[in-house]
């Protein structure tokens, strides 16, 4: 399998073998002018706010790496069922392994709530066209039982 069929499938057994008994997702999209429209009246203040430095760093001022992060975040907290609302944007931090593979860091309120969820594993999608940037995040849930023998200090 490749693409997201192949991602869901070597997770799902993974989550399988855990015990999960829930998935839960969220997908996003940024219209590239008006996210331009955006970074150029917030500036400096506005990166700040939505970015941490390592994601700032990693993207630079490339309009369509920040356009897709600030996706990952939003469809990271719909999956999460919260929206933006109580988390902060840099507490869903979206890194990019040696390989290129974006992979999400949670942080605070954000890691908490994926605590709560059970949430053992969460993946990340992005793409972009010269029009819009998209996310897709998926994560899975373990059962109570499962999720007492993982290590409080697991990445998700």
């Amino acid at each position: 399998m490749s693409g997201l069929a192949g991602l869901l499938s070597c997770n799902l057994d993974v989550a399988l073998a855990l015990g999960s008994t829930a998935v839960y997702a969220g997908i996003d999209r940024v219209e590239l002018i008006e996210f331009s429209r955006i970074l150029a009246t917030g500036g400096d203040e506005f990166l700040g706010t939505v970015y941490t430095e390592g994601e700032r760093g990693q993207s630079g001022d490339r309009l369509e790496r920040l356009a897709t992060r600030f996706a990952a975040k939003e469809a990271a907290s719909k999956a999460l069922g919260t929206g933006l609302r109580g988390i902060s944007p840099t507490e869903i931090e979206v890194v990019s392994a040696d390989n290129g593979q974006p992979q999400l860091r949670l942080h605070g309120r954000a890691r908490e709530r994926a605590e709560t969820l059970g949430i053992v594993s969460m993946s990340v999608s992005l793409t972009h066209t010269s029009m819009a940037a998209e996310a897709l995040v998926v994560a899975l849930a373990a059962t109570v039982t499962s999720r007492s023998s993982l290590r409080k200090d697991s990445a998700l």
